[in-house]
């Protein structure tokens, strides 16, 4: 066992799933799925971060999704897939929404993202799942779509109520809290 942090790539095309394998193992553990089925079988308390395929054989990567979730894992779950996002994501239980294809850099980049938010508060954690599902659909659906969508609407409200509730939070905290607070997720450990 090591302290490098361990990412589960599901992901059926077996070459997309090395190449993606090779960007990441220098800094981090890397297991690979190619079907919903081994997914299953190599998820753990270990997995840190998963970067699912939403189309795999047998079952799709949302089941999969759905099935990590009632486990009660903290684990952060990309959904990395070509299918472009429609409104069905916003009731769907990942952190981050990535459309295919997708660069090195960008990749590095979303495992990272994830790794830092797996310190944050159950709060923080939802605002930037929220944040992403709305980010994904307004850079794949035109401003009139969203804007009659009620599901889209909910999201934004949600969103904003989410965002309150963090400021209402952060403004309580005194100064030293804050800094407190910023230290803690910037070593991971809390400040005593």
């Amino acid at each position: 066992m090591t302290d490098r942090p361990t990412v589960l790539v599901v992901e059926d095309d077996r070459d997309l799933a090395d190449l993606y394998a090779a960007w990441l193992e220098g800094e981090h553990d890397v297991r690979i799925a190619n079907t919903a089925s081994e997914a299953l079988e190599e998820f753990d308390a270990e997995v840190d971060v998963v970067l699912l395929d939403r189309r795999l054989p047998e079952s799709s990567g949302d089941e999969v999704l759905s099935s990590i979730r009632e486990e009660g894992s903290d684990a952060q779950v990309a959904m990395v897939s070509a299918v472009d996002p429609d409104f069905d994501i916003i009731e769907m239980g990942f952190d981050a929404y990535l459309v295919k294809p997708v660069t090195r850099e960008e990749l590095m980049d979303l495992v990272g993202r994830l790794l830092t938010r797996r310190v944050y508060t159950v709060e923080v954690r939802e605002y930037f799942a929220l944040a992403s599902k709305r980010a994904a659909l307004e850079s794949r659906k035109d401003a009139e779509t969203l804007a009659e969508n009620e599901e889209y609407q909910r999201l934004l409200a949600d969103l904003e109520a989410l965002e309150s509730a963090l400021d209402e939070e952060m403004g309580s905290l005194s100064d030293e809290d804050v800094v407190a607070v910023f230290k803690s997720l910037s070593d991971g450990q809390p400040d005593d």
